[in-house]
């Protein structure tokens, strides 16, 4: 341990009533920098009030644990570095202090661009702060600056919630943001592993991805995922070919030979219906048919494959605290 770390205080318990709210700026959740730390090379012989920042060895600073981030560009990173070279670190990184080592809650582009630019030290900021505000903290800073994929904030969200324990309702409230926003990226995490890591490199959009959702068959999403990249398909292509697909599925479900005139046969569904269905397939992640009469009378069928999926689609119909039932069959 170096002279920089004598003595820290552990901070890693947050006061109790501090305002968790974000949305307001990380200075506004973590409060005013600590002001009893001991920089390098002082004591605690008197007072030192209105330290705002301490040089901290670069080897001393651990690394957040809860950063949702795994990709950083090598290009911008360069570019920082040089920068900090040039003009100094405008701005310090936030820690807070972890049996007894100094532990990064904010600024990990900072501390990676100083190491590229051979500097032993970096300007830092001494917070308090407990596991959970730092795991939202490191969501909410990528979520702001749009540096991270879709898969990665579906899985920031995924690890939150399964070491919280709470809701995506709870999560939404707690970052300021939309539960339907949440439950969209998390639902990129069910897709079939090659799906997933062509939304992570960028091949595909996180709207090429949803737009896969409904198909049941995991081949046959890989399938539509590689002709989208083959053939350039836009999003709303893509959600016109599932819904083609899903089309044949049902007409393969009858048990009944499809020919081009019973096809022509079969009563069109209205536009304002299909739509419907078509956000309905997109929110559940399966099959949906809406039967609706002249009198405004109908009905709505939601198609499940299996158990798990049934109670996938009963939780997001009525929440996931409800007792398990069993399915037939």
């Amino acid at each position: 341990m170096t002279n920089a770390t004598t003595n820290p205080t552990n901070t890693s318990k947050a006061p109790a009533g501090k305002d968790r709210r974000l949305g307001k700026g990380l200075a506004a959740l973590l409060g005013e920098p600590m002001d009893d730390i001991v920089p390098p090379g002082e004591t605690n012989d008197a007072p030192k009030p209105g330290i705002q920042s301490l040089e901290l060895p670069i080897d001393s600073v651990e690394a957040n644990p809860f950063q949702p981030r795994r990709e950083f560009n090598p290009d911008e990173i360069a570019s920082l570095a040089e920068s900090i070279k040039n003009h100094q670190q405008l701005q310090p990184i936030l820690v807070r202090i972890v049996d007894g080592r100094y532990q990064l809650i904010s600024g990990e582009r900072r501390l990676r661009a100083t190491i590229h630019a051979g500097l032993k030290t970096i300007r830092a900021e001494v917070r308090e702060a407990d596991d959970r505000l730092v795991a939202e903290l490191a969501i909410i800073e990528n979520l702001q600056r749009k540096d991270l994929n879709a898969i990665e904030k579906a899985m920031s969200f995924k690890r939150y919630i399964d070491e919280h324990k709470c809701k995506q309702d709870d999560l939404a409230r707690r970052l300021s943001i939309d539960r339907s926003t949440i439950a969209n990226l998390m639902r990129l995490l069910e897709l079939p592993q090659p799906i997933v890591e062509m939304v992570t490199s960028g091949e595909l959009t996180a709207g090429h991805a949803r737009a896969l959702l409904p198909i049941g068959e995991v081949e046959v999403q890989v399938a539509t995922a590689k002709k989208i990249l083959e053939e350039g398909w836009s999003v709303r292509k893509t959600e016109t070919g599932v819904a083609e697909l899903l089309r044949a599925e049902e007409d393969s479900d009858t048990g009944l030979k499809v020919t081009n005139v019973s096809r022509q046969k079969r009563k069109p569904v209205p536009p304002h219906i299909e739509a419907m269905q078509q956000e309905m397939r997109m929110v559940f992640g399966t099959k949906v048919e809406i039967k609706a009469s002249a009198r405004s009378r109908g009905k709505i069928t939601i198609h499940f494959s299996d158990a798990e999926e049934f109670e996938r689609i009963r939780g997001l119909l009525g929440g996931v605290n409800r007792p398990q039932l069993r399915v037939a069959g």
